[in-house]
């Protein structure tokens, strides 16, 4: 792509503006191509959040608004590296992606092999992929196609990734994988035939019990949230394996691997009544701390409860709570640890016996009759503070808060 420097220059002198007033000042030359700079400068800014390796790279160019948003953060797409080993050493291999976009994911994920292939129908976001692949030293092949043209004529490859487009030709978002672009449904058994290791990134919204059950033949369905909001369903399709999935729930640097239990949506793990965590309390008199365990997005999207509670030796409070305790601190539990300071019930005076001395808190709830913020007005708390106060529903139908501080 030709940008000639006069708009370069001012990209580069402007790029900590606001886009906003550069638009309404306009350029100060001629020669400066103000659309393009004004969303060069933005699609850094951009990138220096979400891609900062990238945006640490002179000359790199970026997409307009919309594929800046859809884009994977780096730290996702990282993670989608390692789904896709090279077969070895000495053969390096070939890898796919049929719905390149900017190319984030394409290029993290194609770093092991040694022939790599980008399609993308859009004409313009090729001519962006294949400059920046330049500025980042990558050898790849890019190819302007539909996805379901190219896959008839590929030969046989070793990894193919597809991120089917999310949204109807009005732009409106879909979630169910017969509505996304190309319809993975339809070319699932093609895309068998040609690749031995299929990764497909679908919404983050979707039941990923049904996903499997729609595909069939997954091996692995990875949950990945940052900083605790669910950011991607990845699956991944191989041949001639179980397909009972291996599970992984990751945020961070916290990963939690199980097969779970098949048929179950939300198992919950021991008896349904849940007698053993109230043998946890702390009775007057004893010195015994009792914890509390809020799992992460993740996990709450996979909805593996029994084998958290079996993994990390935790009492579910009820089945559908979702919270956890123990007489322990457990070390890496995959979500928010807390230390219960007290409990109660939502009797008004052991309400204000609990309360005193706290004037604001941060308030959630979990299969509680309130929301947060009904819950909050009627405590007549602030938000905010070191204060953490869990509204449930206990297996015997009573409402309880634990009034808590955070640890770890």
């Amino acid at each position: 792509m030709k940008v000639n420097e006069a708009t370069w220059q001012y990209v580069q002198e402007h790029r900590m503006d606001d886009v906003r007033r550069l638009a309404l000042s306009g350029g100060k030359s001629a020669e400066v191509d103000m659309s393009f700079a004004l969303q060069q400068i933005a699609g850094w800014q951009t990138a220096r959040r979400k891609l900062p390796s990238w945006a640490a790279i002179d000359g790199i160019i970026y997409p307009p608004h919309l594929n800046m948003e859809q884009c994977s953060s780096e730290q996702t797409a990282r993670y989608k590296g390692s789904l896709t080993p090279a077969p070895s050493p000495s053969e390096k291999g070939t890898f796919v992606d049929l719905t390149g976009g900017f190319g984030i994911d394409f290029y993290w994920m194609s770093q092991q092999f040694g022939k790599r292939t980008y399609v993308e129908r859009n004409a313009d976001l090729c001519d962006i992929a294949r400059h920046n692949f330049q500025q980042l030293g990558l050898e790849a092949e890019v190819v302007c196609a539909e996805a379901e043209d190219f896959l008839k004529e590929m030969p046989p490859v070793d990894a193919l990734f597809l991120d089917p487009a999310r949204r109807d030709q009005h732009g409106s978002r879909t979630y169910g994988i017969e509505d996304c672009t190309p319809n993975v449904l339809e070319l699932l058994p093609l895309l068998k035939e040609k690749a031995d290791r299929i990764i497909l990134k679908l919404s983050p919204m979707l039941d990923w019990r049904k996903a499997v059950s729609d595909l069939g033949g997954v091996s692995e369905v990875h949950i990945v949230s940052v900083d605790n909001e669910c950011k991607e369903l990845l699956l991944v399709i191989r041949k001639d394996l179980p397909t009972n999935p291996l599970l992984v729930c990751v945020d961070g640097d916290r990963t939690f691997r199980v097969i779970p239990t098949v048929g179950t949506h939300h198992s919950h793990g021991g008896n349904a009544s849940f007698p053993r965590w109230e043998s946890l309390v702390p009775t007057e008199g004893t010195f015994r701390e009792l914890y509390l365990y809020e799992p992460n997005a993740s996990i709450m999207k996979a909805g593996c409860f029994g084998e958290v509670a079996e993994a990390f030796a935790v009492e579910p409070l009820s089945t559908n709570s979702h919270l956890f305790v123990s007489d322990h601190k457990v070390k890496d539990f995959p979500g928010r640890q807390f230390v219960v300071k007290t409990m109660t019930s939502m009797n008004k005076q052991e309400l204000k016996h609990a309360l005193a001395g706290i004037d604001k808190a941060n308030i959630a709830v979990r299969n509680f009759p309130m929301t947060a913020e009904q819950l909050r007005k009627k405590l007549k708390l602030r938000d905010g503070g070191d204060v953490f106060i869990f509204g449930t529903t206990l297996s015997d139908g009573s409402h309880q808060l634990f009034i808590c501080r955070k640890i770890g």
